[in-house]
């Protein structure tokens, strides 16, 4: 089962990237490469563009993402959602996510953490 590789918006900290890469996930965060401040839009596009799953505290908005890209039979690689966690919970519940999901079953779906 081929594992998720995670695209971290910037709101997500970057010890659970560091984390996540210690257990040998593939990871990138928006700040690792000049996103901060893009739109989530274009964060969205960003992870669709390297086949990634998105993982953001900005529930509201990529619901709405996920809804318009559903719509208008746009794919995304799956987008995570959840609210401000300690960094702890946030890898926790993370990890069952990708050890639950591979790559194509988390294509156009939304988890909620």
């Amino acid at each position: 089962m081929p594992k998720i590789s995670l695209y971290l918006d910037e709101d997500v900290h970057l010890g659970l990237g560091l984390a996540l890469r210690k257990r040998g996930f593939d990871v990138i965060h928006a700040q690792e490469l000049d996103q901060k401040g893009s739109s989530d839009a274009a964060q969205l596009a960003h992870a669709v563009a390297q086949q990634r799953c998105l993982l953001s505290f900005n529930t509201k908005d990529f619901v709405l993402l996920h809804n318009e890209y559903a719509e208008h039979d746009r794919e995304h690689w799956g987008i995570i959602v959840s609210r401000q966690r300690p960094l702890g919970e946030t890898l926790s519940k993370v990890l069952k996510v990708l050890q639950h999901f591979s790559r194509e079953t988390m294509k156009n779906r939304i988890e909620f953490l």
